[in-house]
């Protein structure tokens, strides 16, 4: 377990910085007011959620490998904080979908339809759901971070002065 401890925390301290950032998205209007904006603004949820990964990935090289950590051992911690992410993220979606802007499902919706996006309210709503979001985060998380991760440990790892 103390083999991973720096992984929980770091996927703890992601989820809470999902967790913000959809509060922010929601007092900007981006689940309401402006919510035709919230397709393009919320790709920008990328820039800290690298950032946070390669924290993630530098504590771990100077906390547990003591400066020095491989691409692999890089690889590895990456892939477990990812999948620690993946697990939280249901929770995470769900205080998001429920406590933190109910409203954004039946918001987006609405405005979906009316644009044309989905023919039907039924389609809309078969796309923006909790279970439906709970997975995506899910499968997103994982697959986001393990690609951050392969590259960012091109540049973390320790490189051989031979």
């Amino acid at each position: 377990m103390k083999n991973v401890t720096i992984e929980i925390k770091w996927a703890i301290f992601f989820s809470l910085m999902t967790l913000a950032w959809m509060f922010l998205e929601k007092v900007s209007g981006l689940h309401s007011t402006y919510i035709d904006y919230h397709l393009y603004l919320t790709n920008l949820f990328a820039i800290p959620a690298i950032w946070m990964m390669v924290l993630a990935l530098k504590d771990k090289k100077k906390n547990f490998y003591h400066g020095q950590m491989s691409y692999s051992q890089g690889l590895v911690s990456g892939i477990i904080l990812s999948v620690f992410i993946a697990l939280i993220s249901p929770l995470t979606q769900w205080v998001i979908s429920y406590v933190i802007t109910p409203e954004y499902f039946p918001n987006v919706i609405k405005r979906s339809v009316e644009i044309g996006y989905f023919a039907t309210t039924e389609e809309a709503e078969a796309q923006f759901n909790y279970p439906n979001y709970a997975k995506q985060s899910a499968i997103g998380s994982l697959v986001m971070g393990i690609l951050t991760t392969v590259i960012a440990m091109l540049f973390l790892r320790t490189k051989n002065k031979g």
